[in-house]
């Protein structure tokens, strides 16, 4: 849930005198754990051990505004997992995960390769602590597996690294899970997704999740932004049109761009306020 980079401006309450902060900064080999990171809160947020005390307070933040971000956040690996199975279901045996975020259970390899056995899969992400983790499992005999450091900010990087383990030539699933919405408007987002695909085969998959305001209160909404605006990357909730948009050029896959929990076609959570639209196009 990472993949870029920014200039982070908020230091958590007692960052400067806790000094349980200081050792774990110490312990986390000089990474500054004051600051909020976005990986580190969504790990929080699903309950994973991966994060500081600065993560957890801005997590608490967020889910005093929005009470069901946990929910909304397990919900969104849940879509992953639906996805990467649907895709490799196809016959797509390559992935291309950015912004792949800390790694949990049922990462997106391992849904693959169940699926598809042989399927290859590209990490990227900006975080040198998420690509650490990632590259623990290639130590832990995950084969087919690769894990480049990229900013998404910089598709032709990330599309020149990974063709170095994936063909390009054949079709590839491209993975954008909770990762755009770190994008603000001036990084041109859908200049950088159409980056991305544009020299994807036939037959290839462009794969989305993205925050959206749509279902959330106004007030609440910008409160939870402001906890971002002090962590690495910035929250940038979209409305539908303008997540749609992302697909210009594909074809998107029934039942189109919709709430996470109506994908592929019934509703698994009734009743969940939507956080995320999320969809799956194809290069015609």
């Amino acid at each position: 849930m990472t993949g870029l980079a920014s200039s982070p401006k908020w230091r958590y309450p007692g960052a400067d005198s806790d000094e349980e902060s200081r050792r774990q900064q110490t312990a986390a080999g000089g990474l500054d754990v004051t600051t909020p990171n976005v990986a580190r809160i969504y790990d929080y947020m699903l309950g994973g051990k991966d994060n500081f005390a600065a993560d957890r307070e801005a997590g608490g933040r967020v889910l005093r505004e929005i009470p069901h971000s946990t929910l909304a956040c397990r919900q969104n690996r849940e879509f992953l997992g639906r996805v990467v199975r649907d895709l490799a279901g196809r016959g797509i045996r390559q992935f291309l995960d950015v912004g792949s975020g800390l790694p949990t259970r049922d990462n997106v390899h391992q849904i693959a390769q169940r699926t598809g056995p042989g399927a290859r899969v590209v990490y990227a992400d900006y975080d040198r602590v998420v690509v650490a983790h990632a590259r623990a499992l290639l130590a832990k005999g995950a084969s087919g597996v690769s894990v480049i450091q990229a900013d998404l900010r910089d598709p032709e990087t990330i599309l020149a690294e990974a063709g170095k383990h994936l063909d390009f030539s054949q079709p590839v699933a491209v993975l954008l899970f909770a990762i755009v919405h770190f994008l603000t408007d001036a990084d041109k987002p859908h200049e950088i997704v159409r980056i991305l695909t544009r020299d994807l085969a036939a037959g290839s998959a462009v794969a989305v999740s993205h925050l959206t305001g749509d279902g959330t209160d106004p007030a609440r909404g910008r409160a939870a932004q402001e906890v971002y605006q002090g962590a690495s990357a910035p929250a940038v909730p979209r409305s539908r049109r303008d997540i749609l948009a992302l697909f210009d050029g594909l074809e998107l896959a029934d039942p189109g761009l919709t709430d996470i929990n109506l994908w592929p076609a019934r509703a698994l959570s009734p009743g969940v306020p939507l956080v995320f639209y999320g969809g799956v196009g194809f290069k015609p």
